[in-house]
């Protein structure tokens, strides 16, 4: 064998080695980081018992409360529950910083989980009397905790809300939509309905000249949240792309619940965590191309008083009703909150209010001011779960 021959055959069998070592490693860290288990573990188990474990009230009415929407899947919520009460507190500490500096968001994530217990209640045959908490936003600094909602329980007769279903069945999709397929307006109806009584103004808009106006304020509210540090850098903290951190806080935005076709979720999780300005740029063009572009139609919650508790709460009772009963309907929701987001961060830091004026003009009121901005569509394919924390890390004793 000649001196050529042996160094290519080295070359040859070398390059196969690499390729056997990097196939190893890719599999490794696919196996390492959930690529074979998404939607398994501890984090995932709340999705899957809160109604297959015999768990009678109040604590049956807590379980379906965690399964709520939430601000970056902070599950900002605390407990304390006896067979009469149920008493709904702000964990302060599962907070978004600058990029919820008067914790709205925090609150409307709150009244969601309120109402995912009010209608596990009316299903259990239990009547409710809610209380809220009068105050403003931000709650006082320096506190672990405040109290932000009272319910009452009494019996009552069993009532088959179609609602109660849809509460494990719900989740939040970042994915594509079928933007070609409208939405017929007797669901529109169906949905206006639902929000109705929880003294909110929800506001609608097509596919249209009202919609591309809405849709160029939200990408212009990204662009702006990713060149300011500081907020970037407090919603980086509640993303999870690693395995074991998800196991083991069981909260945050994963890559499974980030709306990415299938292949591709795999290949990302299979690579090195991205750096922020990267995920960053994705969330950037995610927002323009997928969540603005895909949708059927844009919309707003309006509330009468944007920096009280009270208002935040009510927010998030409609709008977790809303979702609830947009999952009965087949069709997919996604918040997309970034403008106001730019409203509380404009007004923190003293800035010309341009974001509010921009949100006013688009909604056309003076007296309610729009809380929270989202997308509706039919979805390409369905949505993944989010992690969620387990009943006795939620519950006060």
């Amino acid at each position: 064998m000649t001196q050529g021959h042996s160094r290519r055959g080295f070359l040859k069998k070398g390059a196969a080695g690499a390729t056997i070592l990097v196939a190893g490693g890719l599999v490794w860290r696919a196996w390492d980081n959930g690529v074979f288990s998404a939607g398994d573990g501890p984090a995932y188990q709340p999705w899957k018992d809160w109604q297959t474990e015999e768990t009678s009230p109040p604590l049956s009415l807590v379980k379906a409360a965690i399964l709520s929407a939430n601000a970056h899947n902070t599950q900002p919520w605390l407990f304390r529950a006896t067979d009469r009460r149920i008493d709904l507190y702000a964990d302060l500490s599962r907070n978004l910083g600058a990029f919820d500096p008067y914790r709205r968001e925090m609150f409307i994530s709150l009244g969601c989980a309120l109402e995912n217990l009010v209608v596990a209640a009316s299903y259990e045959g239990l009547s409710t009397d809610v209380e809220l908490m009068p105050g403003t936003l931000p709650p006082p600094a320096g506190t672990a905790m405040t109290l932000v909602a009272q319910v009452d329980l009494a019996h009552g007769t069993p009532a088959k809300d179609p609602l109660y279903p849809q509460i494990h069945r719900r989740h939040t999709n970042r994915g594509a939509y079928a933007s070609g397929r409208k939405i017929k307006p007797d669901i529109i109806s169906e949905l206006e309905q639902a929000v109705a009584g929880h003294d909110v103004q929800m506001a609608l808009f097509p596919r249209g000249q009202q919609w591309a106006k809405l849709g160029g304020v939200i990408v212009d509210a990204t662009r702006q949240i990713v060149s300011d540090h500081t907020m970037a850098a407090d919603s980086a903290k509640w993303f999870r792309f690693d395995w074991d951190d998800l196991q083991e806080h069981r909260d945050g935005v994963t890559l499974d619940a980030a709306g990415l076709p299938p292949l591709l979720a795999i290949g990302a999780k299979m690579l090195p965590t991205p750096s922020s300005k990267t995920s960053d740029l994705q969330w950037l063009s995610a927002t323009r191309d997928v969540h603005v572009a895909t949708s059927a139609m844009l919309g707003m919650i309006l509330v009468d008083d944007l920096y009280g508790r009270e208002a935040s709460l009510r927010a998030g009772r409609a709008w977790q009703r809303l979702h609830l009963k947009a999952t009965e309907l087949g069709l997919a929701l996604q918040p997309l909150n970034q403008p106001v987001e730019i409203v509380d961060r404009e007004y923190e830091l003293g800035k010309t209010p341009l974001m509010a004026a921009d949100l006013a003009q688009i909604a056309g009121s003076v007296d309610w001011r729009p809380t929270f901005v989202f997308r509706m569509g039919y979805p390409d394919r369905p949505a993944s779960p989010s992690p969620r924390r387990a009943l006795n890390d939620v519950l006060l004793t």
